[in-house]
């Protein structure tokens, strides 16, 4: 480019990046050599010799399920507004493929990084803090009181859920998911079974799988419909919402009336919920909200702000009721 331009490297350097030291003329000469050359400016490289990236970094557990997707939303909606950026790290369920996020955020020198954990990545996080990138926990507190988060009471969730049912009659309850490792799905089985303690004759059975996915959901279905109908759950709580609505068409394909021979309650309250072939009553949580409020922890960490350095923000669950559990008479 400076032999395109008839000019030294230091005046490019200067044209481009401190273009009061030289006159109008060569950076005009400059410019125009840069757009003749398809020289775009390596922004990156340009931030990292100011001392910072202008990025956060941010891994999720599994990008596919919407609520994920809304939670990365609402960072990059706060993130957007002080003028960063988001580099998000998809795990997929695999402890692995998050620890490797995590050292590429190292690597990359992200500003800060929000994290909903999948597995046990303490000492990595702690890595990540010493080398003086702060950490907040998304969907998730930290048990070690160390680490700032935003989550939601997934006992009170779990709990709601199951309750709704027994009110409704159902007593023979079954709680599905996958990789009851994790710590949200644990807590909402723990909820569910202590809503079933305080009603007696009431029992949950725990049913697993390694997957959350839709399709897992529909194979649940099918394989529970098949049950004799006095061995068949007459109420049934899903992990999540993509578990809830292959249920769904799991069961009503087997010939199972949805509520009627068996009430499904769903987690997450996605947008699709409302939609389903019968639509799903569900457990809300404000994820978008979530989001926002875990990258605004980390921005006022950024700036100073010594007494959002250890804050938990833990949102309240909301039952969202929908035909089926109570079938379309029951709606108001």
């Amino acid at each position: 480019m400076a032999a395109r331009a008839g000019v030294s490297i230091s005046t490019v350097s200067n044209a481009l990046n401190r273009p009061h030291l030289v006159s109008e003329t060569l950076v005009e000469r400059v410019r125009s050599a840069a757009d003749q050359l398809g020289y775009v400016p390596l922004q990156a490289a340009q931030q990292l010799r100011a001392g910072r990236s202008g990025l956060l970094g941010m891994t999720v557990i599994n990008i596919t399920n919407p609520f994920f997707a809304e939670l990365v939303a609402g960072a990059e909606d706060a993130a957007s507004a002080a003028g960063l950026r988001v580099l998000v790290g998809n795990s997929s369920d695999d402890i692995a493929k998050e620890r490797d996020h995590l050292e590429l955020f190292e690597r990359v020198q992200v500003e800060g990084a929000l994290v909903s954990p999948f597995g046990d990545t303490g000492p990595w996080l702690d890595r990540l803090r010493r080398r003086g990138i702060p950490v907040v926990l998304v969907d998730y507190s930290d048990d070690a009181g160390v680490l700032p988060s935003v989550s939601l009471d997934d006992v009170a969730g779990g709990r709601m859920a199951a309750e709704h049912l027994l009110q409704l009659g159902r007593r023979r309850l079954a709680f599905v998911g996958a990789r009851d490792e994790v710590r949200q799905i644990r807590e909402r089985l723990a909820g569910a079974r202590s809503a079933v303690a305080s009603h007696p004759g009431a029992t949950i059975e725990p049913v697993w799988d390694t997957h959350t996915s839709t399709q897992a959901g529909r194979a649940f279905g099918t394989w529970l419909a098949q049950r004799p109908p006095d061995e068949r759950p007459d109420g049934i709580l899903a992990a999540n919402d993509h578990l809830a609505i292959g249920l769904l068409h799991g069961l009503v394909s087997e010939g199972v009336r949805v509520p009627e021979d068996v009430a499904v309650v769903g987690y997450d309250d996605i947008e699709f919920a409302a939609v389903a072939a019968v639509p799903l009553t569900s457990v809300r949580q404000p994820a978008r909200e979530m989001g926002r409020a875990a990258a605004d922890l980390l921005l006022a960490h950024l700036a100073g702000d010594a007494a959002d350095e250890r804050r938990d923000i833990v949102y309240q669950p909301e039952l969202v009721v929908r035909a089926s559990t109570v079938g379309d008479a029951g709606l108001s």
